[in-house]
């Protein structure tokens, strides 16, 4: 549903859309819709959106914002991620609140997942 003003869809680069889908489809469930060779859609992610074809990628350090993920078995995503082909780029740490790591998508885009789970 559409709502007035509120965020409604999210958009990422893609350097190769098929391994992107691959991942995605196989860590968090995502279904997905090609518009064409350059641009496809996903679903089953809590927010809709796509990937883009691009030689770019998102970056927290490049000032990018950042995707964060959650998870009542963090460590069990965290090896669900290194089995489908993430890189882990922040190993899981404490913060107020709960605990959190950061990966790379095969398209080298920084995502983090979080948990309040010990």
């Amino acid at each position: 549903m559409n709502r007035h003003e509120k965020i409604n869809y999210v958009e990422f680069p893609a350097t190769d859309m098929q391994k992107t889908k691959a991942f995605f489809s196989r860590v968090f469930d995502w279904q997905f819709k090609d518009y064409g060779d350059e641009y496809t859609a996903f679903s089953n992610a809590g927010l809709e959106g796509g990937f883009f074809k691009s030689g770019l990628s998102t970056s927290a350090k490049n000032g990018s914002a950042l995707v964060v993920f959650y998870s009542s078995q963090l460590e069990k995503t965290q090896k669900k991620i290194e089995k489908a082909g993430g890189k882990i780029i922040k190993p899981i740490f404490s913060f107020p609140g709960g605990r959190r790591f950061h990966f790379s998508d095969p398209s080298n885009n920084e995502f983090a997942v979080w948990s309040d789970k010990d």
